[in-house]
């Protein structure tokens, strides 16, 4: 059975940081593609970041860009999000996902996690 269990969520207030954190069981998170998605409320889901097999390719939304950061560390099986700068606007449900195919097309994301809550004060 394959999981991905994210943590590290939590309250913050602007301007602070958070790391999440999504451990893989069943899958090697090298052998895939892998990527972060966020969901506020009464919005849709949208996709904040990933990095395609191998680390070739880094991709950030551009809200995002120079305040977060995707890395893997493949021995602990566990992908992060490292996330700076907070802002109320990136109050949402965060999940970690894995892709056997193209990062950019969310179809090809196979397996995701339940999601945790992360929320950012003013």
């Amino acid at each position: 059975e394959v999981k991905l269990v994210e943590s590290g969520g939590g309250l913050v207030q602007a301007g602070g940081s958070l790391r999440l954190s999504c451990a893989a069981s069943g899958i090697t998170f090298d052998d895939y593609a892998i990527g972060w998605f966020r969901q506020a409320p009464g919005k849709a889901r949208e996709g904040v970041t990933y990095i395609s097999r191998k680390g070739g390719t880094t991709y950030y939304r551009g809200s995002v860009k120079g305040r977060f950061t995707i890395s893997s560390d493949n021995a602990k099986n566990t992908m992060y999000l490292q996330m700076n700068s907070l802002k109320p606007e990136d109050t949402a449900v965060y999940f970690c996902a894995a892709s056997s195919g193209d990062p950019a097309v969310v179809p090809t994301y196979n397996y995701w996690g339940r999601g945790t809550q992360v929320t950012v004060s003013s």
